[in-house]
């Protein structure tokens, strides 16, 4: 892509480029030992990309190179974009965040929270409160993944066929009403949870605008940030471009071809995932980072005010907590400890806890191919990271790139 290059030497944002090269050599031992098939990672300072790399294979049976305009499953990377359209909405006026969710979908107007007995059989008491949009923004909701395999509410999940999908023929509406049948975890409120919650939220969007989510997404946010790459599916004519999925197996010590899961991105959907649904490039999601970080505008667009990208990225778990006091010790694409939670996005509060060096209020998520992004305002720093392994907990790669790249930092 003739737009997307590094366009600034590394020394005058304040990187030096031999530490820079730490991140590559790093990387590429990822590569070479088999650990991932290949990877594309993306530096930028105040606007600029003074970074970016390509290693490895986009596909390993057709020998098929990264390329810098190599299409990658986003997965949760799509809860941002998400939680951006939300505000966006917000914005306007449509809702306000302690607003009922059963006002549009009235499917959540008497949601029940499990108490006991097994899947077949749950015990259920009324919730104590709504659910609003504020819980869907902030994973406090009380739902829940089937994947996540700890409590009674996601084996009832996965009883109904939401385990990484939803039964065969389920368009977004009819895979939120199975969700709002379903007992909730905990109270609206009391816990966080990473769960479907942004899915729940993505139908809202569409409740409220009057448009399918694709729709609104392509016309208010992809169009008007260039984004030209990114949807909810790889057109015919760029699937030449898209990376294979390699998932890991037991069975075979190390990333085995993912065919299956890897071809429902190449037609469209039968549900529009908010959670996790997109794909995308490295420079289409660069673009979104730095919309964040220029406080909600990019080359003259405007899509949120810099006070609610603010707003957005702090963090709002009761009383300052942090992922590890809030919330339950399962998976989700960040650690816990010293990490808050947003409207969308995980927040550090705490680099210290974190064990990362970092900068607080640095905010962040990532995808369950192992995908990963974070924006730094104290330093004026975005990161994207690109690869396709699933899950994204099978190698520290977040935490590494992190101390990569702030090495890096030398003014």
């Amino acid at each position: 892509m003739a737009d997307f290059g590094i366009d600034v030497d590394p020394g005058e944002v304040g990187l030096d480029v031999g530490r820079l090269r730490r991140i590559d050599a790093h990387f590429g031992r990822y590569v070479d030992d088999g650990r991932l098939a290949g990877w594309q990672v993306m530096v930028s300072r105040r606007g600029k990309v003074a970074h970016l790399t390509s290693y490895g294979l986009a596909d390993k049976e057709a020998g098929r190179a990264v390329e810098t305009d190599t299409v990658w499953r986003i997965y949760s990377m799509t809860k941002p974009v998400t939680s951006v359209a939300a505000m966006m909405l917000w914005e306007e006026g449509a809702f306000e965040l302690s607003d009922p969710v059963s006002r549009w979908l009235p499917e959540f107007a008497q949601p029940r929270v499990y108490v006991g007995g097994p899947a077949s059989k749950p015990v259920t008491v009324p919730a104590t409160e709504p659910i609003r949009v504020w819980h869907l923004l902030t994973h406090t909701a009380g739902l829940t993944y089937g994947f996540h395999r700890v409590h009674v509410t996601d084996e009832i999940h996965r009883q109904q066929g939401f385990e990484l999908g939803a039964p065969e023929g389920f368009d977004l509406a009819a895979c939120v009403r199975a969700w709002a049948e379903i007992p909730l975890m905990f109270q609206p409120g009391a816990e966080w949870n990473y769960s479907v919650a942004t899915d729940v939220l993505g139908r809202l969007v569409e409740a409220i605008s009057g448009q399918s989510l694709d729709t609104f997404f392509a016309e208010r946010i992809f169009g008007p940030l260039g984004m030209k790459d990114t949807g909810f599916w790889c057109p015919e004519g760029s699937q030449g471009r898209l990376a294979a999925l390699y998932a890991m197996s037991a069975a075979h010590g190390g990333p085995v071809r993912a065919e299956a899961s890897g071809k429902r991105f190449t037609k469209p959907p039968s549900w529009l995932s908010g959670g996790g649904g997109l794909v995308s490039t490295t420079r289409d999601y660069t673009r979104f980072t730095w919309m964040l970080l220029n406080g909600g505008e990019l080359d003259g667009v405007r899509l949120l005010s810099p006070r609610t990208v603010g707003y957005m990225t702090r963090n709002h778990l009761p009383g300052g907590a942090d992922l590890a006091a809030f919330g339950r010790p399962l998976f989700a694409e960040t650690r816990f400890d010293g990490v808050g939670f947003g409207l969308g996005f995980g927040v550090v509060v705490d680099p210290a806890a974190y064990r990362t060096l970092t900068s607080v209020g640095e905010y962040h998520w990532g995808g369950m191919a192992s995908t990963a992004f974070w924006v730094d305002p104290a330093e004026q720093l975005t990161v994207v990271f690109m690869t396709q392994l699933i899950p994204s907990s099978t190698h520290p790669i977040r935490t590494q790139l992190r101390q990569l790249v702030y090495q890096s930092l030398v003014d």
